[in-house]
């Protein structure tokens, strides 16, 4: 007889439920027609996303690149679709965000695959392009990381903040959400048609960035989760991949 969710609840309070092959199997299955139903939901919500209506860019937006300016047409690097990660790292930051840093974390390897796809990814930050350059040699990552210091893009997209605007209190996540930095972590999507005209297609903040690290899938899967829990925010425990003591777990201070 399979153990009642309730039953599971109340006593994986103090310690794991153990129980034999047969009744593991039967709750697994029962796990499994929820899981079905999550990957239905997210294809349909995937559909919507693909659905939205475009905004054509009418602003001209010229980046600073290690090969010298470019505009946003040129980030597309011959492909006709574009994702840019808003990645923190303000003009007087000294190292870029380390949650940010997770994120891309993953952007080297799936790179090339999406390049197949007609797909360049980039991120994009305010910090001028020498520290950005420092910053991504000291992590070891290839990906394109052009700055926008000086322009509008990051305001424009809803990822910087003037102290005016932080006043104001909802100003991220589409004005749902409160925030208390000046940057903000975000991820956009550009199309670019064959004139060479270039769209907003979407954008996604605040938790909606999960979906871009492989490391919470991992972690979601294992019996202590994500194990965050009592931390100051969510991802306080996320260091600089040079900063972990190999073997050991963060220290928390």
């Amino acid at each position: 007889m399979a153990t009642s969710k309730a039953e599971f609840e109340s006593s994986k309070k103090d310690h794991p439920l153990v129980v034999s092959k047969a009744e593991w199997l039967t709750a697994r299955k029962e796990l499994l027609t929820q899981e079905k139903e999550f990957t239905r939901q997210r294809d349909a919500v995937s559909r919507a996303r693909r659905s939205l209506p475009w905004v054509k860019v009418e602003k001209e937006y010229v980046f600073e690149a290690p090969g010298g300016r470019e505009p946003l047409a040129k980030l597309f690097d011959g492909r006709s679709q574009l994702i840019v990660y808003h990645f923190m790292f303000g003009p007087d930051w000294k190292e870029g965000c380390p949650s940010c840093s997770l994120v891309s974390e993953h952007f080297d390897g799936p790179a090339i695959h999406l390049a197949q796809r007609d797909v360049t990814i980039a991120a994009v930050s305010r910090a001028p392009l020498a520290q950005i350059e420092a910053f991504k040699k000291r992590m070891g990552w290839r990906f394109k990381w052009v700055s926008s210091h000086g322009i509008d893009f990051n305001f424009d997209y809803g990822v910087s903040f003037t102290k005016e605007q932080l006043a104001e209190g909802r100003i991220y996540n589409f004005e749902t959400m409160t925030f208390s930095q000046e940057e903000a972590p975000g991820l956009s999507v550009f199309c670019k048609n064959g004139d060479g005209e270039v769209f907003h297609t979407y954008s996604t903040y605040g938790r909606g960035l999960e979906d871009f690290m492989g490391v919470y899938r991992f972690l979601d899967v294992v019996p202590k989760g994500r194990d965050e829990k009592g931390l100051a925010h969510g991802m306080a425990w996320v260091r600089h991949h040079d900063r972990y003591d190999a073997g050991k777990l963060v220290e928390l201070k």
